[in-house]
């Protein structure tokens, strides 16, 4: 892997993690492949290792350090990536608690909220899954329908949320729900922290519904909520101004990839060559194309994420253009290269094990086929690349609309 000098503060910090992890790395999980839900004894194993990071202070780094975290700059952060790539070790995180429900606690919570919740998520006594869009509050989110009232010091929530990921081992939910229902669209919303259970351990009205996938699996549900009930101090940035704190939740799931993800690309690279060789293809002129073509475009990923860092680093925004080309960019190549990968291993590449398991490039195969679609369509991506880049005329909705034939009044 291709190794940048981002300068003295985070050489310094390279330095430390690379000699803590020869320290500390438990050797059984080097060159491990993680599942998005692992069990058994990998799953025990990852927790292990991940409460020995949290002991050390290597998890919630990217926080300000009166907070617990390392107050980490984005050039720091994609040198702790790298370290961990190169020394093939997980890096466990806290999950959503540690890149959206903390930064959220940080900015919009109060003192008393911040040293209640925070060290919880270090800790990984809490562990988070979103419940944001609902089945008709997806794209426009700011219609939800789930509703919350206020009851003596505690709010009791209604309502039906969906695509809960990070459901299966939570222990609280982060939820927006309606509880001005006279307020404009946008206002009467609140961001509740929701117990999955109530303090002696019974049901909190909060039941979670699998939704299997295509590859057998089930990473999202959906929720039903039916008088869960949450204290009026869960309720963060207060009553009604919740739209505000989902803006900084959601800001930092859109922008907080673009610097790193070529590192698990890289990795992804590496497994490509070495299956080639295993196979004895590494003379094939065809494969060897097909390793240029997939190492330009890690490359790629490699130096967006650089022209990201410099614009952080200088104070700026790297804006919706650069969001909508890093998304564009790796969905598309992913789903392309996974492509010739299953061409390359033949009628192989179909096969699947006991209980349906799936073999890795099968796995990305059929995963990557919901890349170009989820957190903006590819279709989307390139609308505002059109409309707020080269300043092209906006799609003619309403043209397109009276087209396609009659439609309902408002």
């Amino acid at each position: 892997m291709n190794r940048t000098d981002y300068g003295p503060a985070a050489e310094k910090l390279r330095d430390e993690l690379r000699e803590w992890l020869e320290e500390n790395a438990p050797e059984h999980l080097r060159g491990v492949s993680v599942p998005r839900q692992p069990t058994g004894q990998l799953k025990a194993d990852l927790e292990a290792w991940g409460n020995c990071l949290a002991e050390a202070g290597w998890v919630c780094v990217a926080w300000p350090k009166e907070f617990g975290g390392r107050g980490c700059s984005a050039l720091e952060m994609a040198v702790i990536e790298e370290e961990f790539q190169r020394a093939r070790i997980p890096r466990v995180t806290r999950g959503m608690g540690e890149s959206l429900v903390g930064p959220s606690i940080i900015v919009h919570g109060t003192d008393e909220q911040r040293a209640h919740f925070l060290p919880r998520i270090i800790s990984g006594q809490d562990r988070y899954c979103q419940g944001f869009s609902e089945p008709g509050a997806g794209s426009d989110l700011a219609s939800l329908m789930t509703k919350g009232v206020v009851d003596g010091d505690e709010i009791v929530i209604n309502g039906q949320k969906v695509w809960t990921s990070w459901y299966w081992d939570a222990t609280m939910l982060f939820c927006l729900c309606r509880t001005g229902p006279n307020e404009p669209k946008h206002r009467g919303i609140s961001y509740v922290l929701i117990p999955i259970r109530r303090p002696d351990g019974s049901e909190n009205g909060v039941e979670f519904r699998p939704l299997r996938q295509m590859t057998g699996q089930s990473h999202f549900a959906e929720t039903f909520l039916t008088d869960a009930r949450a204290p009026l101090f869960n309720v963060i940035g207060g009553l009604n101004h919740g739209w505000e704190v989902a803006m900084t939740t959601l800001g930092n799931e859109r922008g907080g990839r673009a610097t790193t993800r070529h590192v698990a690309f890289r990795e992804q690279f590496d497994q490509l060559v070495s299956e080639v060789r295993s196979r004895g293809r590494s003379d094939d002129p065809l494969v060897r194309q097909l390793l240029a073509w997939s190492y330009t475009h890690v490359e790629l990923l490699r130096y967006q994420g650089l022209q990201v860092l410099a614009r952080l680093q200088s104070g700026g925004d790297p804006g919706a253009a650069t969001s909508s080309l890093h998304k564009i960019l790796w969905s598309e190549y992913q789903q392309k290269l996974v492509e010739q990968v299953m061409n390359l291993l033949g009628p192989e590449s179909l096969l699947v094990g006991q209980d349906y398991s799936l073999p890795y490039w099968l796995q990305t195969f059929l995963t990557s086929r919901s890349d170009t679609i989820w957190g903006g369509t590819a279709q989307i991506q390139r609308n505002i690349l059109a409309e707020r880049v080269l300043g092209l005329p906006r799609e003619p909705r309403e043209a397109s609309r009276s087209r396609s034939g009659p439609q309902p009044s408002p």
